[in-house]
């Protein structure tokens, strides 16, 4: 195994400036998902990053890889331009071993495993959490490399109308309006959105392209209505649709595709000490794919989900959450599936406590799945102040993984020999404040066992239980004003190895980094990022290499007046020609400009 090391130069740089920056006020963030409760980043004990919508405007994102792509433990591979296939590896584990949820609903497709993150559009989020290791002893399997969790956009306490237009390179363009408020106990948000592009030709000339520009279009629509009773009782609703299609090459060379959830959840305190949470949920994927306009395969996922939640307090800073989770999914499909549906419960209980100037988390599971039978699995981390302005933590975690419909059962694939996939992470973290930012550095390590690969056996691709994954990595960040610059910098350094073969894993990237700057000059606001990376590798062998790449990206940003925003922002700055997966083209230098309204 070879070691990571951090150069001295780069971790230096990270947490020790030698300039001398103007104080910063450090907040931390109140997170969700990290413990399924209400929580700072620091209380949580876990590796947590939160993406806002300042963040998203701030950036000028416009997809969701975009947003993750270079956040610490975050890589992404992305087949083409927007809208193509998009696989997110969460410090470093598969791309169907991270748990999606929208507004607490489950999204990952049955027949993957993975998210849609190429359809869920930007201009529909209100903030993103993301949660690295592992997290099954509270949301069961999917859960083994981390969570993210994506929020629709908030109702407002008073009423609020916005609007927005842009367009851009590649015949991009981008249209989008919602409002939001309140009328006495009941808060309302809606928002709708349209993005389409001509795109860019997703194949290189050597891998069956077919020449032409490979379009896509995404309509969407976002609702949220929460109304609180008098005696303190809250009931939400709230769905996420969108629709459209996407073109590639290959056969099929189109899909259609509808991405979906809905929820409805009930909030109530019987007593002083005792919270309780109701939530039902339902989430679509459905895609039809299309060859030169003639109908193809229809796959197609259903997951309904219901969580009964306790919190409960046990004493001055001591939090017992009990919980049960019932899930069901199915499957449709053109393609003959052997079992097209199977549901799973879980039970789950949590303790979070503070003792003086340490803090305990415990969290142990229990998933009975109708296929695989029962699991356990838990978390345990503690965390110290060492001083005012400095914090420790250690934590272990289990997790585990049913296989997916396509690997059990899809003809000519799937095997219903496959056995669940199992792993252990432990890791060692130290954060730190001080009237500069902050800054934290992170070390951990992931062994999963029964690890799922696709191998080839012949001429055919078959989905087999393979040898055993470690998955060694340090990440460090920080985050400093300096000259009247906000700067944020992430690094990620990753060992991913299957041991048996003593190889990499495939399409993720052993090191990298972000760097982001932001300066306001009266009512302008200019910034970049730099993002660069490593080679990885596009095959189970670490034979079909995919080079390292930089990109530079600028954005500026001009208030007109109180109601009115103009934005511009330049991608890919210096025209690098580069891929995330093999065969597979990125976007050339891109520039978009926006312009925004807001009633005050």
């Amino acid at each position: 195994m070879k070691r990571l090391s951090v150069p001295p130069v780069t971790m230096a740089a990270l947490l020790f400036p030698t300039l001398v920056p103007a104080q910063t006020v450090v907040q931390e963030p109140i997170v969700v998902t990290a413990t399924r409760t209400a929580r700072t980043a620091d209380e949580t004990l876990a590796s947590v990053t939160v993406i806002t919508r300042e963040d998203i405007e701030r950036t000028q994102a416009k997809s969701v890889a975009e947003l993750l792509t270079g956040e610490t433990g975050l890589d992404a591979a992305v087949n083409g331009g927007y809208g193509k296939t998009t696989s997110l590896y969460l410090r470093g584990t598969n791309s169907d071993h991270t748990l999606v949820l929208i507004d607490g609903v489950k999204i990952n497709s049955a027949t993957n495993g993975i998210a849609s993150w190429q359809y869920l559009p930007v201009e529909q989020i209100e903030r993103i959490e993301v949660v690295r290791g592992p997290r099954s002893s509270l949301y069961g399997a999917d859960a083994l490399g981390g969570v993210v969790q994506i929020f629709t956009r908030q109702p407002t306490d008073k009423f609020q109308g916005n609007a927005g237009a842009g367009f851009g390179t590649y015949g991009t363009r981008n249209l989008s309006a919602g409002v939001s408020g309140a009328e006495g106990g009941t808060r309302y948000s809606l928002s709708a959105g349209h993005t389409s592009t001509d795109g860019i030709d997703s194949r290189t000339s050597s891998s069956g392209n077919e020449g032409d520009r490979d379009g896509y279009r995404n309509e969407s629509l976002a609702a949220r209505v929460t109304h609180r009773f008098a005696q303190g009782a809250e009931i939400e609703a709230h769905a996420l649709y969108a629709q459209g299609l996407t073109e590639f090459d290959g056969n099929p060379n189109q899909t259609a595709f509808i991405q979906d959830a809905t929820g409805v959840k009930l909030s109530f305190s019987p007593t002083n000490i005792w919270g309780v949470k109701l939530q039902a949920g339902s989430s679509r994927d459905y895609t039809d794919g299309f060859k030169n306009g003639a109908r193809g395969d229809t796959f197609n996922t259903l997951r309904n989900l219901v969580s009964w939640q306790n919190d409960v307090t046990t004493g001055t800073d001591q939090l017992l959450t009990l919980g049960l989770d019932y899930q069901d999914d199915r499957i449709g499909s053109t393609q003959p599936y052997a079992v097209n549906e199977r549901n799973n419960k879980g039970t789950f209980a949590q303790h979070q406590g503070r003792f003086g100037s340490h803090d305990v988390l415990v969290s142990l599971r229990r998933d009975d799945n109708e296929q695989f039978g029962v699991h356990n699995t838990g978390n345990l981390a503690w965390g110290h102040a060492l001083s005012p302005a400095l914090r420790g933590r250690l934590s272990y975690g289990t997790a585990f993984k049913a296989p997916t419909f396509n690997q059990l059962y899809y003809p000519n694939y799937g095997s219903s020999d496959l056995k669940p996939e199992k792993s252990r992470s432990y890791e060692a973290g130290l954060r730190g404040k001080q009237a500069w930012g902050s800054w934290d550095v992170r070390a951990f390590q992931t062994r999963v066992e029964n690890l799922i690969a696709t191998v080839q056996i012949g001429s055919d691709f078959v989905a087999q239980n393979v040898d055993t994954a470690l998955i060694k990595g340090l990440e460090a960040e920080a985050s400093m004003a300096l000259a009247g610059w906000n700067t944020r910098t992430s690094l990620t350094l990753l060992d991913p190895r299957d041991t048996g073969r003593d190889k990499l894993l495939t399409r993720r990237a052993k090191r990298s980094l972000k760097f982001d700057a932001d300066h306001p000059y009266g009512k302008w606001r200019v910034g970049g990022s730099l993002l660069v990376q490593g080679h990885r590798y596009d095959d189970v062998n670490n034979v079909n290499r995919v080079g390292g790449y930089g990109l530079l990206s600028l954005r500026a940003q001009y208030d007109m007046s109180k109601q009115w925003v103009f934005r511009a922002n330049l991608d890919n700055a210096f025209d690098k020609d580069y891929e995330t997966a093999r065969t597979y083209k990125s976007p050339g230098r891109t520039l978009f400009f926006s312009l925004g309204y807001r009633t005050n």
